[in-house]
């Protein structure tokens, strides 16, 4: 919770808005199905929960997105190797890094 709640000030203090975060695969999935996106981060580890689904439904709707991991490439399903990782801890410039690389 700790982490997300310096993630969504991060991602804030870049100037973007903060349509909802999740901490539960339930509501990710939700988010992720009816919200206008621009982009996403999903952290893979959702309270014991793995977030490729919502990953899946983000790929589905042609919503680009990256993982922030502190399992690294390593941690993820097959399909997703060729996604952009942000590796915890990680920092405003990193995010920003990756938002501008899904976002180009």
């Amino acid at each position: 919770m700790l982490v997300a709640m310096m993630l969504e000030d991060m991602v804030a203090d870049m100037g973007l808005v903060v349509a909802g975060v999740a901490n539960r695969l339930a509501e990710g999935l939700s988010y992720a199905r009816s919200l206008d996106l621009d982009a996403a981060v999903l952290d893979v580890n959702l309270d014991g929960e793995l977030s490729f689904p919502i990953a899946r439904v983000l790929k589905e709707r042609s919503v680009p997105f990256f993982f922030a991991t502190g399992y690294g490439a390593k941690g993820l399903d097959e399909e997703f190797h060729s996604t952009l990782v942000v590796e915890k801890p990680f920092n405003a410039s990193d995010l920003s890094r990756a938002f501008s690389a899904i976002l180009q």
